[in-house]
């Protein structure tokens, strides 16, 4: 008898990722601008790379404890404290992950029952409605747009069944709006969910690179460390996307349900990244701000240049994206993302890779050097008014 190797109905009916199914487009192309994938183009700080290459030097090869090295989740605590005013037992409240997504990941799995509702706002990063059907639960997709800035509101919220939803997935800055929100929009969303039963996902891996302000963590507004799983890494912040370091922080028993999964899938982070990351939180803060200094640079050069070819977007208030409209060329996102790429050579995400609602839009990254941002605009300026021009 054969091997009965049927794919399971919900891994088949997923679809690919939008953003690597679209750069499988630019395998071996050359001279490609890619200002696609969402990855800081700095190296990691020498000091930080140094702490790792220490680490093992010294013979630190082994796993750490299922919840992480003690002095990295005691370092997380401390920053937490000092940065956001939040006090979490690096015990019992935090647990260290690879990278924000498995720590995501293990949320679902450890808070949702078959069917259970959880809202995830669009457009998002790709795998969060992915994560919530593999986990067994229902993602309930709520639309944003431009009208409204592309941010979620109590009254959309409403119209959205909050209150009979398990959980909520929250990303600010975002990817790929770069949209962040001030404690008065933050503070109107947790007035809702007071009176929910509903679990706050609180994505913040781009916090550090909030343009203008505070970045405000939702678990320290009033009521809301209790209903928050607050998910943060170093991937972003501090360019160490490939030490895969990520962790979560909230209530005890959920932190306890997350390190059980996570001792059975994966064992622990990787122990390199895991020093690596003590020495980013200890001393890599002023790197932190060189290269957010150079993000908000390179933020204005392509903000005011796409403005000024007609492709509308507004200033984005963290993270490294920009989310023009190329509504007036005519193309939609797709057809306007290959075009592009075959006709100039430059590589943008579609829009529709982070939900339905990004039809009309493209996603760009400015996590590339300012010369590559320049030539990228003149390309895609080039491109535009070829294509309003009908050839």
């Amino acid at each position: 008898m054969k091997p009965n190797l049927k794919i399971t109905r919900r891994v088949t009916e997923m679809p690919p990722s939008g953003i690597r199914a679209f750069f499988d487009l630019v395998m071996g192309m050359e001279d490609v601008i890619s200002l696609g994938v969402g990855e800081p183009d700095f190296d990691t700080p020498w000091r930080i790379r140094e702490t790792g290459i220490y680490s093992i030097e010294q013979g630190c090869t082994s796993y750490t404890s299922n919840k992480g090295l003690l002095e990295l989740r005691v370092a997380i605590a401390d920053f937490l404290r000092q940065r956001h005013g939040l006090r979490y037992d690096p015990e019992e409240e935090i647990l260290v992950t690879v990278g924000v997504s498995e720590a995501l990941d293990l949320a679902v799995r450890a808070l949702l029952d078959r069917g259970d509702r959880v809202l995830v706002p669009q457009p998002c990063f790709v795998s969060y409605a992915p994560m919530v059907s593999l986990a067994g639960g229902e993602p309930i997709i709520v639309e944003t747009d431009e009208r409204h800035g592309f941010r979620l509101s109590p009254s959309l919220l409403r119209a959205r069944a909050a209150r009979s939803a398990r959980g909520l997935i929250l990303n600010y800055p975002c990817n790929p709006t770069g949209v962040s929100y001030v404690k008065a929009e933050l503070e109107a969303l947790a007035r809702l969910f007071r009176g929910t039963g509903l679990v706050v996902l609180s994505d913040e891996i781009y916090d550090e690179l909030t343009y203008e302000g505070e970045h405000v963590a939702f678990p320290s507004l009033p009521g809301m460390r209790e209903r928050t799983i607050y998910l943060n890494g170093f991937s972003k912040s501090f360019a160490m996307t490939g030490w895969r370091i990520g962790y979560a922080a909230g209530p005890r028993d959920v932190i306890a349900a997350m390190t059980k999964i996570h001792q059975y899938s994966i064992m622990s982070a990787p122990t390199t990244g895991q020093f690596a990351a003590c020495e980013a939180l200890r001393r890599g803060r002023s790197d932190v701000l060189e290269m957010k200094r150079e993000y908000a640079r390179r933020r204005g050069l392509v903000h005011a240049r796409l403005n000024a070819m007609g492709l509308s977007c507004a200033r984005p208030e963290g993270a490294f994206y920009i989310f023009p409209s190329i509504r007036s060329t005519g193309l939609d996102s797709m057809t306007f993302s290959r075009r592009l790429l075959e006709e100039e050579k430059v590589a943008v995400v579609p829009g529709t890779a982070f939900g339905r609602c990004g039809e009309g839009y493209i996603r760009i990254s400015y996590a590339s050097s300012a010369e590559n941002l320049r030539e990228a605009m003149d390309r895609i300026g080039r491109f535009t008014e070829r294509v309003r021009g009908g050839t």
